[in-house]
């Protein structure tokens, strides 16, 4: 039997022709390119499969779910199946895989790979299933030809999209890059190279974001993303066994700013993690993992990103001048963390940490630290500022005993404080946050300020209170609307006042679309807060993203993508995105809930499911009960303002 030309010597062929001859026609290049990549995608065609999902959800949050067919890719030929996580969100009652000699048969989910967003399923056949050829990782070169290949619209025949490799180790060191167009038709299929040979198996995926639903939205954009091969490979026998495999946790919290110019300094280490254990502290600066230099952030994000629970890694840090190291075996997940809660406001100005309030019942008050006590000592750390005192603490957890040194008269005293939890009750009202009247002039734009993004459609504005004194940080309010009409003048009367009294800054962008909020305008808010944060001076402990409805949909969305800005979340009749990854607590970068209630609410049983989950993650909820389903009146206003001006508690 004649065989075909393979795609390799089609393509030397194509390259000694274009030598012999410089005046080849520019149609029959292209003729011999078509054949290469048609000979490359019927060499992998034979492990490509069409997937069908019967039944389950139309709709993920946001994401509306087709129900065409999906592709997937033989990995074993005991009838073993990979796939994109993408493809199963439905929840599907049935899987029927169309195997390339058209048999169409069920399949099972055998295992999930929650790091990569894979899923493993395995059909039951009799046919002799084709493994495809991997191409090494060490011969993928960034600007080779890549082919995303799929077989979503005709069972007979692989659909494909061609492109180049534009990136290797991207998404922290997981992914390849490619700029064919990628979309649900290929998500689970395979990349492959000019020789037919599987780079990776395509899912949709994003740097910023963890979800099954993460990247979807730069369908057929030219940013797309495949798992390599003989990264599947690695844990393909515990996936075939039924063990899902889940990222690797070290449980260590770093210093907040830019992660490509700041080192891995440890802000904090949580209690009882792998990397406590391991002897990991908080003030450590992590410069080495399995021998792969960490000089920045970022590369500690690449040098973890890959690895799974259950892997064990070499660290390195830095402790003053000591070189510590450590095996640390990671985790797929931590305890959640419980914020340690001493029981003190501090004051926002004066030098050092200056109590402004005692929280009653707390172990502040129960050991006696009073308002005007200056804290000096944590043990036996220095408490220069406020900012020391959060992370000195952030190594505690509740029901710890430490000692806690204030001078108070000009004389020191030293209190045993048994920590509590964060509080989530409001209180009736807060004595002044200064020991002095602000002064001094603004130098900023006050009163209602019209914003533009250039870059983006959407109207803002925000109002500055007048009395703005660019000495005195500001807390800011994010407002995002419920959907419908918008009286903008309605809403300043009801905050100009608490604006003035409070040092707030109130920030309203608006959706697009008047009647609905979108994910992606996430983005286009991050851009008006960061003008405002840019322009103004911001007290960064009380940055609240504040929406009703759907636009308290979008404020959980931006607090859990943005954790190093945002610090609390009011709700108003609003519930968590469905499919929303619920991070864990952050023990640098607390987050504060506040939603409401309502017994005739349409939401109420998922507002209440929404605060049973966070509450045992432990992030500290509190719930304001409202008689029927509204906006705030004056009076809950008033308490939200409240709940806000404690947001430093420390």
């Amino acid at each position: 039997m004649k065989q075909s030309p393979s795609s390799l010597s089609i393509l030397c062929l194509l390259l000694s022709v274009g030598i012999a001859s410089s005046a080849m026609a520019e149609d029959d290049i292209a003729a011999l390119e078509e054949q290469a990549m048609n000979a490359a995608v019927a060499k992998v065609a034979p492990a490509v499969v069409r997937i069908e999902t019967v039944g389950g959800l139309n709709r993920v949050g946001d994401v509306l779910l087709g129900d065409g067919p999906t592709t997937g890719l033989v990995v074993d030929a005991d009838g073993f199946i990979i796939s994109s996580a993408f493809n199963f969100l439905r929840k599907p009652n049935s899987i029927l895989v169309t195997l390339p000699s058209g048999q169409r048969t069920p399949a099972e989910i055998v295992a999930r790979d929650h790091s990569r967003m894979l899923v493993l399923l395995k059909v039951t056949t009799d046919e002799a299933l084709q493994v495809p050829e991997q191409v090494p990782v060490e011969e993928m070169q960034v600007g080779q030809w890549a082919i995303a290949v799929g077989r979503a619209l005709d069972s007979r025949r692989p659909n494909l999209s061609v492109g180049i490799v534009s990136a290797k180790d991207r998404v922290w060191g997981k992914a390849i890059q490619c700029d064919a167009k990628i979309s649900p038709s290929n998500y689970g299929g395979p990349l492959v190279d000019i020789e037919g040979r599987v780079l990776g198996v395509l899912v949709p995926m994003s740097p910023n974001e963890h979800s099954e639903v993460a990247g979807a939205e730069w369908y057929d954009s030219g940013i797309g993303f495949a798992i390599p091969l003989a990264d599947i490979h690695g844990t393909l026998k515990s996936m075939m066994r039924g063990e899902d495999v889940s990222p690797g946790l070290l449980g260590i919290a770093l210093k907040g700013g830019s992660i490509y110019s700041l080192p891995a300094h440890i802000a904090a280490c949580q209690v009882k993690s792998p990397a406590f254990e391991a002897g990991l502290r908080a003030g450590d600066t992590i410069i080495e993992v399995d021998g792969r230099a960490i000089e920045r952030q970022a590369h500690l994000k690449h040098a973890l990103g890959p690895r799974y629970a259950g892997d064990t890694v070499h660290v390195v840090v830095k402790r003053g001048e000591e070189r510590i190291e450590a095996d640390v075996k990671l985790v797929d997940r931590l305890l959640p963390y419980d914020h340690p809660f001493l029981g003190i406001l501090p004051m926002r100005d004066g030098e050092g940490v200056i109590v402004r309030h005692v929280f009653p019942s707390s172990g502040a008050a129960t050991a006696g630290i009073r308002a005007g006590d200056k804290l000096v000592m944590l043990n036996d750390t220095v408490i220069a500022e406020v900012a020391s005192l959060r992370e000195a603490l952030a190594g505690f957890e509740p029901m710890q005993q430490l000692q806690i040194t204030v001078t108070r008269a000009n004389e020191e005293q030293v209190f045993q404080v048994t920590l509590g939890s964060l509080p989530t009750t409001i209180p009736e009202s807060l004595p002044p946050p200064h020991l002095e009247a602000p002064g001094g002039d603004s130098v900023a734009a006050a009163g209602f300020i019209e914003m533009k993004v250039p870059e983006q459609p959407n109207e803002c504005f925000a109002f500055v209170p007048p009395s703005y004194q660019a000495s005195t940080p500001h807390g800011v309010i994010v407002y995002l609307r419920p959907p419908g009409e918008f009286d903008k003048d309605k809403l300043l009367t009801r905050w100009r006042a608490l604006c003035e009294e409070n040092e707030l800054i109130l920030l309203a962008p608006q959706p697009l679309d008047k009647e609905r909020w979108t994910p992606v305008e996430v983005e286009f808010v991050q851009k008006t807060l960061d003008q405002i944060v840019t322009n103004y001076n911001v007290d960064k402990s009380r940055i609240v993203l504040h929406g009703q409805e759907a636009g308290g949909a979008l404020a959980y969305l931006f607090a859990f993508r943005n954790r190093e800005i945002a610090r609390a979340v009011i709700a108003i009749d609003a519930v968590m995105p469905a499919r929303l990854r619920l991070p864990d607590t952050d023990p640098v970068y607390p987050l504060a809930i506040l939603t409401t209630q309502a017994p005739k609410s349409r939401v109420a049983e998922r507002v209440e499911q929404a605060v049973e989950k966070l509450r045992d993650m432990k992030y500290p909820v509190t719930v304001l009960q409202l008689d029927t389903v509204r906006s705030l009146n004056d009076q809950e206003l008033e308490q939200v303002v409240h709940w806000i001006d404690m947001l430093d508690r420390i």
